[in-house]
């Protein structure tokens, strides 16, 4: 259930992180330019509308589309959410939810389908049409019956919450509330139910607590503060801004996104909401008309004269026990979440490298002929010459009896990260190599007339398979690079006994320091980083490293390697015995991972176990500089 409920978070952030700077936009648009915001304006405040009702859906829509089926995927999403958008009145984030995948999927399945049925020369007029055809099929659905459908949903929850209310449960009303809230419902839970019971009740004593209700910043604070001290990536570096937004500009909407990407977090709002309502009950909150939009600056001026300090004390608790909970979700997932992109460059030159030796060839382990079974072609667009070529060689493969290849192709920028072998245009060589590291390189200087089948058709063939030439000359001298200027023997230092994972990481970055490679700022970016996320990478090698605002103390590449035998214990319990603290200037920190990659992926465990335990640096330096 819990790797469940993290799939599903983990979807939800893939589509809503990559828009956070849109929710953001708008959150500044909204808190300057509305009647009740700093600097009203009637013409700017224009663009409030048309941007949560269109754009903020249509870009959560495409990434939704975009992650099933790369770029088609997003416009097939897109089409079908504007179809959602125009049948209700309601902001459709919920929707797009729904619509944009659902759009990569139904396109991403007819690629498959027909794929090996299109005729030469006609498949970029097959996807144009197709993705047209499908867009206003899905989106004519959304208009008739999703749509209609999350309107009817709405409007039974409305239904829900007043009934909780007339029961006279109020904090339990927060159960409903903030999850609708975290649906952007939050303007018709607050003007369609509580507004109104909040005018008859304030004629009747003077003040309302249902004003308070929805609009109590006090959930939202908490989730934002937990994201910034402990997030981790893009979420924990705008936490601050939104924070601001949020609290003085009373934009609800700028904490959703952070919710959706932790589902859990949903209780932590919940339990916020729950403890601001009984504390106002309790000493008597309320204000005297709707705080519009509901910023903490609104709810004091808004507060009756008797109830200052009842209007505080819930915003101060529904924040302290919303981040009191966000904090354990948070910390507990970080690592499962963490934007890692010293990371993921990593696990790509593993993958790499389980492929490429440091002899340059692809050995007979690691591909045979039956393994190679992804083939891409790639070129600007993904869909003209590039459409042409995967066509051409996938007939020719068939031909053959190789029915097993899979040849796709796709615009550079979106190359599946399982292709193992890539074709392109020469003069696109730089561009293919970056999005696609862990594949073979085939270049051409034309799509059609080439032998690229002729070369794949050996490697079929062949026990050994030799890597292309392009690949080699980017590898080539990585070794002696480490024996030169990389690693120097000095900084080997073996036989350490065991400390503190911080002790040992600051032990590391002092050498960086000692060594000429870094200023001494750096060693407080690794520390900063190993509190984000772990940098253990297996068979007892850990790689601590700063994080990218730290990269500009870096002075020059270099490494430095601690030896622990009786190991020094990182995050889970892992335990390293081999620390590499690492400097990257420019890129070079792709070479350096990829030669740590080759350790650790050639290396059988009993000869690591060896080498974390010599009392010779001279194995170590070997072990880092051999051909």
């Amino acid at each position: 259930m819990r790797a469940t409920t993290q799939k599903f978070g983990r979807f939800l952030s893939a589509m809503v992180v990559p828009n956070i700077g849109a929710f953001i936009a708008w959150g500044f648009i909204t808190a300057l330019f509305i009647p009740e915001g700093w600097i009203p304006n009637e013409n700017l405040v224009g663009l409030v509308g048309p941007m949560s009702k269109w754009l903020l859906p249509l870009l959560i829509g495409f990434t939704g589309g975009e992650i099933i089926h790369g770029h088609r995927g997003g416009v097939v999403g897109a089409i079908a959410t504007s179809g959602m958008i125009v049948g209700t009145d309601i902001p459709m984030f919920m929707g797009a939810m729904i619509m944009g995948p659902v759009g990569g999927v139904i396109i991403k399945k007819f690629d498959e389908a027909i794929q090996d049925s299109i005729p030469v020369g006609f498949e970029m007029v097959v996807n144009i049409f197709s993705t047209g055809i499908f867009g206003v099929i899905l989106a004519c659905l959304a208009y008739h019956f999703v749509g209609p459908m999350i309107a009817t949903l709405t409007g039974l929850f409305n239904s829900a919450v007043g009934k909780i209310v007339s029961a006279g449960l109020l904090p339990l009303v927060s159960i409903l509330v903030e999850p609708a809230k975290i649906l952007f419902l939050n303007n018709a839970v607050n003007h369609g139910i509580f507004t109104p019971l909040g005018m008859q009740q304030a004629q009747e004593i003077g003040k309302s607590i249902f004003f308070m209700i929805e609009t109590n910043p006090g959930p939202g604070v908490g989730v934002l503060i937990a994201y910034a001290l402990f997030g981790v990536g893009s979420a924990k570096s705008s936490a601050p801004g939104a924070l601001i937004i949020h609290f003085f500009g009373g934009i609800h909407e700028i904490y959703f996104p952070y919710v959706l990407m932790k589902p859990t977090l949903i209780l932590a709002v919940i339990a916020g909401g729950i403890t601001g309502v009984f504390t106002l009950l309790v000493f008597h909150g309320g204000l005297v008309a709707p705080a519009a939009p509901g910023s903490f600056l609104a709810i004091m001026a808004m507060s009756a004269p008797d109830s200052y300090f009842a209007n505080i004390s819930a915003v101060f608790m529904a924040g302290a026990v919303s981040f009191a909970v966000s904090s354990i979700f948070i910390k507990a997932t970080s690592d499962a979440y963490a934007e890692n992109e010293f990371g993921i460059l990593a696990e790509q030159a593993s993958n790499a490298l389980k492929k490429a030796t440091a002899k340059n060839h692809f050995s007979e382990k690691q591909i045979e002929s039956k393994e190679i079974n992804f083939i891409v072609y790639a070129c600007d667009a993904g869909m003209g010459s590039s459409a042409l070529g995967a066509a051409t060689l996938r007939q020719k493969l068939q031909r053959n009896g190789f029915t097993n290849i899979t040849v796709k192709n796709f615009a550079i920028g979106n190359i599946p990260k399982d292709a193992q072998i890539v074709v392109s245009h020469e003069k696109l060589s730089k561009r293919v190599i970056d999005d696609s590291p862990q594949a073979e390189h085939i270049f051409v200087k034309d799509f059609l007339q080439n032998n690229v089948y002729d070369i794949i058709s050996e490697r079929l063939k062949v026990d050994e398979i030799p890597a292309t030439e392009n690949f080699a000359e980017k590898n080539s001298g990585t070794s002696e690079n480490f024996k030169k200027k990389i690693l120097l023997k000095e900084n080997i230092k073996v036989g350490l006994p065991s400390v503190t994972k911080e002790e040992a990481i600051k032990a590391t970055g002092e050498l960086l320091f000692k060594s000429g490679y870094v200023e001494k700022n750096y060693i407080e970016g690794m520390l900063a980083r190993e509190k984000n996320i772990s940098t253990y990478i297996g068979k007892g090698i850990a790689i601590p490293h700063g994080e990218n605002a730290f990269k500009k103390f870096v002075k020059k590449t270099g490494i430095v390697v601690m030896q622990y035998p009786q190991g020094v214990e990182f995050a889970d319990g892992n335990i390293a015995r081999l620390i590499v603290g690492i400097a990257a200037k420019g890129d070079d920190h792709l070479a350096v991972i990829q030669k740590i990659a080759t350790i650790t992926n050639d290396y059988a465990d009993e000869d690591l176990k060896k080498i974390c335990a010599t009392k010779d640096p001279q194995i170590i330096f070997d072990m880092f500089t051999k051909n």
